[in-house]
């Protein structure tokens, strides 16, 4: 039955109300899905399960551990920054995001995903394309295998589910980045301004936890129910299904209450990436330096830190943060890997290409052909005063460099 006044069928009106009716009902779970993506705080009850694990690599420098002593945060602005004491078996409960012997068996990346593991590499590898078009990346074998084995190490102690690609991009930019699936750039500007190993498989393994907590596809999947839970409003409205097919080709903004949750996932990276690199062996301490050599830099010269990272947390409170969960939550061991020779080789190869770039553009520049509108003839004395001055033409023709076409003769016998 048709209502002649609305022109709208009690069929359409009933499917309107049935879908706006469960899009209202998505719309007011939110808070409680959102709620359960929250990162997981260490557990206060007590366990005896916390063993340490021992450093995999070989060519690692030893670094003694201070005295066992309470574990609280150290001032930041201190410019000796002293190592931070650790208990020898913290209170963490087994198996939580806390619990560093369960590393690659928690499931960190779950949440509300409309992305299977198959659609986010396949979407990581498109956006890596992209970079790689509009990048130039370090193709010194050395640089890369050395990159990419430091990453996969860290790969290997993470909670990651899919394969990563490693590349170093050649930017001075002091940046790293991990695209969704895997797909992993390291500018060489952060690897020249780390002074260790460890400093870079903090970054590093701060980057690889974005991907195992699998944050890119769960910001995209909160911005579709931002835009499905609009639906509702707008079906309610004046406009009707009219106004429905508005919104669909209008660029719908999302609210800038949703940066709150990208800063919730740059604390939880730093969580992450911490016990990475701790179970990787490196020292843990090694991110602090890292971070306040990064907020002198900011401070010393504004605008070092690149705007990507305006939504992050500021500085001092990560830091903080980072000092709580190696006191509290990292067991004690007798010694870390702080730096290897391999990566004071790789940091003199990336300053020698950096060098023989800037001497190479140098010389290009030099060698630019210039354009001409004019040009000078040979300076031609003056008449009685023994002087010369240069004398210029407009006319084409009176320029003795300009070349010259010459009718060829019928009669010419070598024709």
């Amino acid at each position: 039955m048709t209502n002649a006044r609305t022109g709208f069928s009690g069929e359409t009106f009933c499917k309107g109300a049935l879908l706006s009716g469960a899009l209202t009902a998505l719309l007011l779970a939110l808070p409680a899905l959102a709620v359960a993506q929250a990162p997981a705080q260490p557990a206060p009850p007590p366990s005896d399960q916390s063993q340490t694990q021992p450093a995999d690599q070989g060519q690692a420098k030893p670094a003694p551990q201070p005295a066992q002593a309470p574990a609280q945060a150290q001032p930041t602005a201190a410019k000796e920054q002293q190592p931070i004491p650790q208990k020898d078996n913290p209170n963490v409960k087994s198996g939580s995001k806390a619990d560093v012997d369960a590393i690659g068996d928690r499931n960190v990346g779950k949440g509300v995903n409309f992305y299977s593991l198959e659609r986010e590499i396949a979407l990581g590898k498109s956006m890596a394309q992209e970079v790689e078009r509009s990048s130039k990346l370090i193709d010194d074998p050395v640089v890369s295998e050395y990159v990419n084995r430091v990453g996969q190490n860290l790969v290997r102690n993470s909670d990651a589910k899919v394969p990563f690609t490693i590349k170093v991009i050649d930017s001075d930019v002091v940046n790293a980045f991990a695209l969704p699936g895997g797909f992993f750039y390291v500018n060489s500007g952060l690897i020249l301004r780390a002074d260790s190993e460890a400093e870079l498989a903090g970054v590093m393994g701060h980057e690889i936890a974005h991907v195992a907590a699998r944050h890119g596809t769960k910001d995209a999947t909160k911005g579709e129910l931002t835009q499905l839970a609009m639906i509702p409003l707008i079906l309610l409205g004046p406009g009707g299904w009219a106004g429905y097919g508005i919104y669909e080709g209008m660029n719908f903004a999302i609210p800038l209450s949703f940066l709150q949750f990208s800063r919730e996932h740059e604390r939880e990276a730093d969580y992450l990436g911490l016990e990475y690199m701790y179970k990787a062996g490196y020292d843990p301490n090694a991110f602090v330096t890292f971070f306040e050599k990064i907020e002198a830099d900011e401070k010393h010269q504004p605008g070092t830190i690149p705007k990507v990272f305006s939504t992050h947390p500021p500085t001092p409170e990560r830091v903080v943060a980072i000092q709580k969960e190696i006191g509290e939550v990292l067991p004690a061991r007798d010694q870390y890997i702080v730096s290897t020779s391999e990566f004071d080789t790789v940091k003199a190869r990336l300053r020698g290409i950096e060098n023989r770039d800037k001497l190479q553009s140098g010389k290009s520049e030099k060698d630019k052909p210039t354009l001409r509108t004019r040009t000078e003839r040979q300076p031609q004395t003056g008449s009685g005063q023994g002087q010369t001055q240069p004398q210029t033409t407009a006319d084409p023709s009176d320029d003795p460099d300009r070349p010259t076409l010459h009718k060829r003769s019928d009669d010419d016998p070598a024709n």
